[in-house]
């Protein structure tokens, strides 16, 4: 039977059928004249859409027709390992990249590819990508190209990549410097939004090397800023902010405020609280219209650093106001501002919740610059309830998506979670690891924040594996009066490591002055553990100036009871701790064997184990045998897609309703269960909600 005639598909035959496979060597023959202008239509149709997976193959199928190619162009490309395609894409062969083959064609061969792309396009379904080959084909300036493509670029919601450069684009087009300037600064604005940091970055240099107006300015210094506060000196981020906020103040107060609540976070990593009472004082002293939620928080953070009870009541009841307005927001930069709020304030599951909604708001937005943020905040508040193991995945996620995006800043920040949470595990080399990680950005870019949370899990970790001096000089350097170690906000939660530190050390002395200042920050009630911790210190010190056994136990008794209101579990287990180990060493052994044995299993369940060898260690000493937990893998292990379908399925959810959730196949959810089940050894649904309810209680 003679051959069926090769014939080419059609485009709908192509778009329906499977994908060819991937070629596995390299292509011996050199291509033909059609080849070559099948490549560069594949690599023009891609050139200007840096996400794109491939060429739509339908495209080029319509571009090979209207080139008057050979019929079997594609099909003889395939062959010979030039391209290979799916159901929708087109893609190059290896070792060809869309770059080089776009690159080593000659100027004018490139223009014509795109003109005939241009020709293809429906203007109504695609306008951005029509215009956007319309100015790959020009050379010279085109003001009406330039607001066209401008003005498509800035259309719809999405975080999309070609949206920057469709704003790069028309600056290029763009026949006078000042409106160059302005569309650079724009296009580096939304390069920064959709995490194409070396983009913005370059382009931000460009337009502040023109000359231009207020607003062009204003917005390249605010660019600038963004780069800086999550790549490169917070000093410099601050003062970008401030000169931002001045520029834009005339034509937009919002971004301006925008732009001075920026600044104040700058301030914030510094750990300089003037800087950030500066920057949002414009806030309280005018009528500045802009967002409400935006303005109060400045409002009420003003008032709290102000450091007196006055302020912080009157800052405390605008903040809870802030937090409460927030819960059914769907804007990232309100939710991620009330859950700083809700931290501030001492709510710590308000916190939670927001941050938690902030990150689901922006995966659904796309890549972006805020996932690395949002999810700081998130193991941030986690760690503070004392869900160690949920803040240690989001850490983990978080240092993944800041190296991605080019954030070193919060690359340091997720480290110095990553280094408390280790604390607890008798892990000095992984603490130390996260430490130097965390120093090698910190010292240079002036980070505060994360530099005293390494100190304090430093600290822990000293503390953990019986060496209270070494803890004790740790963290001595941060309490001093005045020092420019320390980070404001986070001073007074290092005391209670401090105090234990020094009455185990035998030298309770020094921790007496900062009991007394950490009483009156428990007093007004921004941190719900502080009053539990308290409590605990100053039987701690009791017991180590020889007091009576009554003030003692008493001191012990009120931390267990302002410990159920709200309960930090760890922190609970470290105060029954603290109390049995002076019960048994007061000779009543038989008082102490059931404060150790919640201890234990309690630091079993957050996954402290030093701390659980601690417990056990006092159980054997009282004559007991030390209690065996009930079976427990570690949620840590698990990656984060496979903790949210723990979680998940500890809510109920059915694998079908995981996979609506998530965004993903049943198969996929399949996939991950599976995994889930063999890495906590558990063997039934049942078994796993019980795990993820006793590890997140």
């Amino acid at each position: 039977m003679p051959e069926e005639p090769l014939r080419r598909a059609t485009a709908t035959e192509r778009t329906t059928a499977g994908p060819t496979a991937r070629p596995t060597a390299r292509p011996t023959a050199q291509p033909t004249p059609d080849a070559k202008a099948l490549l560069l239509v594949t690599a023009a149709a891609q050139h200007n859409d840096p996400d794109a997976p491939g060429a739509s193959v339908a495209l080029v199928l319509r571009a090979v027709d209207a080139a008057a190619l050979a019929p079997d162009t594609l099909e003889a490309a395939e062959r010979a390992g030039l391209v290979y395609a799916d159901a929708e894409h087109l893609f190059l062969g290896p070792p060809l990249t869309a770059a080089a083959v776009y690159g080593a064609a000659p100027l004018l061969a490139r223009q014509a590819a795109h003109r005939l792309l241009a020709a293809l396009l429906d203007t109504g379904h695609d306008r951005l990508a029509h215009l956007l080959h319309l100015a790959s084909a020009t050379s010279e300036p085109n003001p009406d190209l330039a607001r066209e493509l401008a003005a498509a670029a800035r259309g719809g919601t999405s975080a999309d990549a070609r949206r920057a450069v469709g704003l790069r684009r028309a600056a290029a087009l763009a026949p006078d410097v000042s409106t160059r300037a302005a569309l650079l600064a724009e296009a580096a604005e939304h390069a920064h939004r959709v995490g194409r940091t070396d983009w913005a970055r370059r382009w931000t240099a460009q337009a502040r090397a023109l000359p231009a107006d207020a607003v062009a300015r204003g917005t390249a210094a605010r660019v600038h800023g963004l780069i800086a506060l999550h790549d490169g000196p917070v000093a410099d981020a601050h003062q970008s902010f401030l000169l931002a906020a001045r520029l834009l103040a005339r034509n937009s107060r919002t971004l301006a405020i925008r732009c001075r609540l920026d600044a104040a976070e700058a301030a914030w990593a510094l750990g300089d609280p003037a800087a950030f009472r500066d920057a949002v004082e414009p806030l309280a002293d005018e009528p500045f219209p802009g967002p409400a939620d935006a303005v109060a928080y400045g409002v009420g953070m003003r008032a709290i650093l102000q450091a007196d009870a006055p302020g912080f009541a009157t800052g405390s009841a605008i903040l809870r106001d802030v937090v409460a307005r927030a819960e059914r927001a769907d804007d990232v930069d309100q939710l991620l501002r009330s859950g700083a709020a809700a931290l501030v304030v001492g709510d710590l599951a308000a916190a939670g919740r927001l941050n938690g909604r902030a990150l689901a708001v922006a995966r659904v937005a796309g890549p972006g610059t805020a996932v690395p943020r949002i999810l700081e905040h998130l193991a941030y508040a986690e760690l503070r309830s004392g869900r160690h193991m949920q803040a240690r995945a989001h850490a983990e996620e978080g240092v993944r998506a800041a190296r991605q995006a080019g954030q070193r800043n919060l690359i340091a920040h997720h480290h110095a979670i990553l280094a408390l949470v280790a604390s607890l595990d008798d892990d000095a080399t992984t603490v130390r690891g996260h430490a130097d990680a965390v120093e090698a950005i910190a010292a240079a870019h002036g980070l505060r924040q994360p530099s005293t949370l390494t100190s304090w899990a430093l600290a822990r970790a000293d503390l953990a594996r019986g060496r209270p001096n070494e803890a004790a000089a740790h963290l001595a350097p941060l309490l001093r009066t005045g020092s420019e170690q320390a980070h404001f906000a986070l001073r007074m939660l290092t005391v209670p490591c401090f105090v234990e530190a020094a009455a185990l050390s035998g030298t309770p002395e020094p921790a007496r002055r900062h009991l007394a200042e950490f009483a009156i920050w428990a007093h007004l009630e921004v941190d719900p553990q502080a009053p539990a911790q308290l409590a605990r210190c100053q039987a701690l010190l009791a017991a180590a100036d020889g007091s009576a056994p009554s003030e003692i136990e008493a001191g012990y008794a009120t931390a267990l009871a302002r410990h159920a209101q709200p309960d930090n579990g760890f922190e609970r287990a470290r105060t029954l701790l603290s109390y049995g180990r002076w019960l048994r060493r007061s000779r009543r052994p038989a008082q102490a064997r059931d404060l150790l044995r919640e201890a234990q299993v309690t630091f079993d369940r957050h996954g402290a184990r030093v701390w659980s060898s601690h417990a056990a260690a006092e159980l054997r000493a009282t004559g007991a045998p030390p209690t065996s937990a009930e079976p427990s893998g570690d949620l840590g292990e698990l990656t984060p897609q496979q903790l949210r379908i723990a979680r998940s399925v500890a809510d109920g959810a059915t694998n079908r309703e995981i996979a609506t959730r998530l965004s993903v196949s049943i198969r996929t959810v399949d996939h991950h269960l599976r995994n889930v089940f063999a890495t906590l050894g558990v063997r039934s649904r049942v078994e796993l909600a019980r795990l993820v309810d006793r590890a997140e209680a």
